[in-house]
């Protein structure tokens, strides 16, 4: 049915024969069953809907066909992943994943009666082009981890105010832990050579703490069993894993990238097990914390060497230790922002009651793409009375995450052939040139991507003659 509403509309484009995207990582989880929407009284044919394009494939959260017909609060739409419609004047919104977006593979020539729509749930170092304004000005929709998004994604990570209140380790066992030769700090990462430059930063504190390092990264410590070494043990929350890292202490809880709001199971898988988070990452992270004292935020301290003593005063008391795992008694979890917040949000994890954020984001699309259709053929019925709708562009806070910095010390202290420094800051800004060589490429209504490069060329010597 969904199919039937696109055969026979399609027109010309020069798209169709692109490769589609490779899935990205995390896509799988996503996968639903069809989702339909919750109903409305949309009696329009499958032919009169608007459409709304996945640009990435992968992502398009409907099986078994490439198009379903969804049924939302306001309205009803067809969503496809079929470039073959790219560019029909049916095709209302194109949805980009933000980790699959590339400046010099967009769909060009932009057309005027699309909006462009971003979903990108995922680190900032994916795709630091979102980070600059020429970047997320692009989009006219937003669905990140951002709280100011259009679509905010920020608690993805945290299934419900249950999975902090689990019951933690009672603290003589963690102190049998620690006789047996255990360290207080637990650090499990084998995501090497991030913006965040995290290992920088541990390998410093190490000199100050016994640390035990489980991961590629820094690894100084072997898990008990083949098994618990497997990485797939430890991304689905396997029981086995999950006792053993929950008899530590201290978890250090280093994002792989800075930016506010992003926050992932790295901060909340620990809060959940009862072990206080070490962390870096969201400098907004207080605002969502169940009470005032349930994390030690790294850049608290000026040091790794204080870090290290206040944690080490930690370990040899406990009664100060306990404190930070108050919120998980009766009444323990104080802030109505963090409440508040899970009990509005229309989408769940793992909660097969709701529907997942893909599908709440393409509802919310859609509603808005009929919005902007009555408000289009309302203005033109009115012979320009009532003003058309003004187009909705993303601003810089629906992402806008700052440069990176080194972990430990600063840039200037970093040698010249610094990996870190070569990669990410060059990275970084050269994302900048891209969103600004795209943004040319549209407002000269360029349709020929491979001069992508040509714009790039421009822009470089620009800089260089203003340096």
């Amino acid at each position: 049915d969904g199919e039937a509403g696109l055969a026979g509309a399609e027109e010309p484009c020069g798209a169709e024969g692109w490769a589609q995207d490779a899935v990205p990582p995390g896509a799988a989880f996503v996968a639903a069953a069809s989702y339909r929407g919750p109903g409305n009284n949309d009696t329009r044919s499958n032919k009169a809907l608007p459409i709304l394009l996945w640009w990435s494939g992968s992502l398009f959260p409907h099986f078994p066909g490439d198009t379903e017909r969804i049924d939302c609060p306001r309205g009803s739409c067809l969503v496809t992943r079929s470039r073959r419609v790219a560019r029909h004047r049916r095709t209302k919104a194109l949805i980009f994943y933000g980790t699959d977006f590339r400046a010099y593979e967009a769909p060009l020539p932009r057309l005027s009666h699309q909006t462009w729509a971003l979903f990108h749930e995922e680190s900032p170092m994916n795709n630091y082009l979102l980070s600059h304004p020429p970047g997320i000005q692009l989009f006219n929709y937003t669905a990140t981890f951002r709280r100011e998004s259009d679509y905010p994604l920020t608690l993805q990570w945290l299934p419900g105010v249950g999975y902090l209140r689990g019951p933690a380790v009672p603290l003589a066992e963690k102190d049998a832990w620690r006789r047996k030769g255990y360290a207080p700090v637990l650090y499990m990462q084998s995501h090497c050579d991030v913006p965040s430059d995290r290992d920088r930063y541990v390998r410093e504190l190490m000199k100050y703490i016994q640390v035990d390092s489980y991961g590629k990264c820094l690894h100084n410590r072997e898990l008990p069993s083949e098994r618990l070494r497997d990485t797939s043990t430890a991304t689905t929350e396997d029981s086995e894993f999950m006792t053993f890292i929950a008899r530590y202490k201290f978890h250090l809880a280093l994002e792989n990238a800075i930016c506010d709001d992003y926050m992932t199971e790295k901060l909340w898988r620990p809060m959940h097990l009862g072990a206080v988070p070490v962390y870096r990452g969201s400098p907004a992270v207080r605002d969502w914390m169940p009470n005032n004292l349930s994390i030690i935020v790294i850049d608290d301290f000026d040091s790794p060497q204080e870090l290290a003593k206040y944690l080490d005063f930690l370990d040899k008391n406990g009664e100060e230790y306990m404190k930070y795992l108050e919120y998980k008694n009766h009444g323990g979890i104080k802030n109505q922002f963090l409440l508040e917040s899970l009990e509005r949000r229309e989408w769940g994890v793992n909660d097969m009651t709701l529907p997942n954020y893909l599908n709440g984001f393409e509802c919310f699309i859609c509603d808005r793409e009929n919005s902007r259709i009555k408000g289009e053929q309302e203005h033109k019925k009115s012979h320009g009375k009532i003003p058309a709708p003004r187009p909705r562009i993303a601003q810089f806070k629906h992402m806008g995450c700052p440069m990176p910095t080194p972990g430990f010390g600063s840039v200037e202290d970093l040698s010249g052939g610094d990996g870190w420094k070569e990669m990410w800051l060059q990275d970084y800004w050269q994302s900048l040139d891209q969103g600004e060589a795209l943004t040319a490429m549209i407002h000269r209504n360029e349709s020929h991507q491979g001069r992508f490069w040509d714009y790039m060329h421009e822009i470089f010597l620009k800089r260089t003659r203003q340096h």
